[in-house]
């Protein structure tokens, strides 16, 4: 299936663009921004690990409405997407061109069949 490459990316470069609007820290153009993003994506990634633990230790895993976990997660998920649209600005990446460069590399794994196993170059 190749309607991916179809994907409009539009969308993620449009929110990069608002993203980026918000974007008020030091070193911003620098090494100083990336290594601040970088950091702030991998934080609020482990945000949502850590949202995932609590469900696990509070709610036995059990994904209810008391627990607030989807909506609690989909608040970090938006955090991790302001870090990597500002990853992307701070390297002058367009987020569209990333979305869609990595679902070449999945699918071209997928048709010669090594999407499971371990490795970049797959």
């Amino acid at each position: 299936m190749d309607d991916y490459k179809g994907l409009d990316k539009g969308g993620f470069n449009d929110y990069q663009l608002f993203a980026e609007d918000t974007a008020i820290y030091k070193g911003k153009g620098d090494f100083p921004g990336l290594l601040y993003t970088v950091l702030g994506l991998a934080n609020e990634a482990g945000e949502v690990a850590g949202k995932l633990k609590k469900l696990l230790r509070d709610w036995d895993g059990e994904i209810t409405e008391e627990s607030h976990f989807v909506e609690d997660v989909k608040a970090e998920l938006g955090d991790v997407l302001w870090y990597l649209a500002s990853v992307c600005s701070e390297l002058e990446l367009d987020l569209g061109d990333v979305a869609l460069a990595n679902l070449e590399k999945l699918y071209s794994r997928k048709e010669r069949g090594v999407l499971g196993g371990s490795g970049d170059k797959r």
